[in-house]
């Protein structure tokens, strides 16, 4: 499986997510541009050591990103404009489970070429959780239901 985050605003969260996948053993897509400038250094100090372990890879931009994996993977949004709960939706190993900016989300033109799109229930009047939570939060349940289903 793969975690894709769409233009991250915050490296600290991309340093997280590096470490999210290097201990799952899931591939990182990171679709630029980013909100913050791209420095060697304090993504190493974000991610830790953790950055040698990761399969990362940079798109610089979101058609590059659909021309690698468009029509071959499917591309689920974790978006909180969705009807299908996390806990409904049939994962499969290949899924690239796709976060989107921390500030904005995703255009609608992301959401229109989502294969899927599924959302945590949370508590009436609370907007969401942290793009890394939340990526833990359904990576740790469609590995568990992969494993189950295989």
């Amino acid at each position: 499986m793969h975690l894709a985050l769409y233009q991250p605003d915050i490296p600290q969260n991309t340093g997280a997510a590096m470490r999210l996948c290097a201990c799952l053993g899931l591939n990182l897509d990171i679709i630029e541009p980013c909100g913050f400038l791209w420095n060697d250094k304090k993504i190493k100090r974000s991610g830790m050591d953790y950055t040698q372990a990761v399969n990362l890879q940079r798109h610089t931009s979101w058609d590059k990103f659909l021309n690698q994996y468009s029509g071959k993977q499917r591309i689920i949004l974790m978006t909180t404009k969705a009807s299908v709960p996390y806990s409904s939706f049939e994962y499969r190993e290949s899924d690239i489970l796709l976060a989107g900016r921390e500030s904005a989300g995703v255009p609608e033109d992301v959401h229109s070429v989502a294969d899927g799109r599924i959302i945590i229930p949370m508590h009436p009047g609370q907007r969401s959780l942290n793009v890394i939570n939340s990526a833990s939060f359904i990576f740790g349940y469609a590995l568990a239901n992969i494993s189950k289903n295989a």
